[in-house]
């Protein structure tokens, strides 16, 4: 993630920041991927703290628009893990507005969000994280970090979080939007498998025996089919881009990472994932010397670079490949 500053006084403003030190409101304009001065404010500032600029006044940003259910706001804490986890999903979509998905030159459809508690006022619901026909389903009670945290050592997780939820869901919908290009579904099956194969017996069969990794794949979970093992790709693909990324913007420097270097435009994919790599082993030694967990506790074996090659020239490339007028 960009650094960015305040429009009046050049202080610096992160993300999600929604009035600078000097006292002004802040605005991102998702458009420009700046903070602006004069924009109008999403409907949504004074109950989620959505710091995004409406697509029209009185109206909903961009993100927000996608959200098309959200939960009862005064039920327990779903207003305030709707805010966390909409604020995870302005993250995500930023990041893949540099590849211009989802932007004004992206003319092809959008995701339809739904965003779902467990806590309803009654009798708890549990809520399955999915995608399917353009809708996905986010359960905003893993907004809750000690709920997600236990989640995690129940399912022996390496990592789990708000950002990794929507990279993963949102990848399943990029394949929706890629599979109608005459050359992708061949390409895909040649790397990822047959993606034909019954999803819900693969499933099944993950549960009842969860497979090693082996070093063809990212996770375990990669390992159940070939429509997860693309959706982990392309969640850890986004992860290790916006780390080299965010790392760039500090204008830190270590050897291995060239100066001015723009991780998002960057199209060899290995020379990309060489870099990140650098620089997600020196953070976890500095996370080391805390005793705290590795920021990127895993392995981009021979196998899984190529995955995340190819799902990195399908994802940056997507206009052109006229994605977006097929779509």
């Amino acid at each position: 993630m960009q650094r960015f500053s305040c429009p009046h006084c050049g202080t610096r403003a992160y993300f999600h920041n929604l009035i600078c030190l000097c006292g002004e409101p802040l605005v991102y304009a998702p458009v420009v991927r700046r903070m602006v001065a004069d924009a109008p404010h999403c409907a949504n500032r004074p109950r989620i703290a959505c710091n995004w600029a409406a697509e029209v006044p009185g109206g909903f940003c961009a993100s927000c628009a996608m959200s098309h259910v959200v939960p009862v706001m005064n039920i327990g804490d779903n207003q305030r893990l709707l805010a966390s986890a909409e604020r995870a999903k302005r993250w995500v979509l930023a990041n893949l507005a540099e590849w211009d998905w989802f932007t004004p030159a992206d003319p092809g459809r959008r995701p339809r969000f739904l965003m779902l508690s467990e806590h309803t006022g009654g009798r708890d619901q549990q809520i399955i994280m999915g995608h399917a026909n353009g809708e996905i389903t986010i359960n905003v009670t893993e907004a809750d970090e000690l709920i997600r945290l236990k989640r995690q050592l129940k399912l022996g997780e390496q990592y789990r979080s708000m950002v990794g939820h929507f990279r993963h869901e949102i990848a399943h919908f990029l394949f929706d939007r890629l599979k109608v290009l005459p050359d992708f579904l061949p390409a895909f099956r040649a790397v990822f498998g047959d993606e034909r194969a019954d999803y819900a017996q693969a499933l099944k069969n993950h549960y009842a025996d969860p497979r090693d990794p082996a070093g063809d794949f990212i996770t375990s979970y990669a390992t159940s089919h070939p429509h997860e093992d693309w959706a982990e790709t392309v969640a850890h693909l986004l992860h290790l881009t916006d780390v080299a990324d965010s790392f760039c913007s500090t204008h830190l420097d270590m050897p291995g990472v060239p100066p001015d270097y723009h991780p998002y435009s960057e199209t060899d994919p290995y020379r990309l994932l060489n870099i990140a790599a650098e620089i997600t082993i020196a953070v976890n030694d500095i996370n080391r010397a805390l005793d705290n967990s590795d920021l990127y506790p895993f392995v981009l074996t021979v196998p899984v670079r190529h995955k995340i090659a190819f799902a990195h020239g399908w994802l940056q490339n997507h206009l052109a490949r006229g994605e977006g007028k097929a779509a």
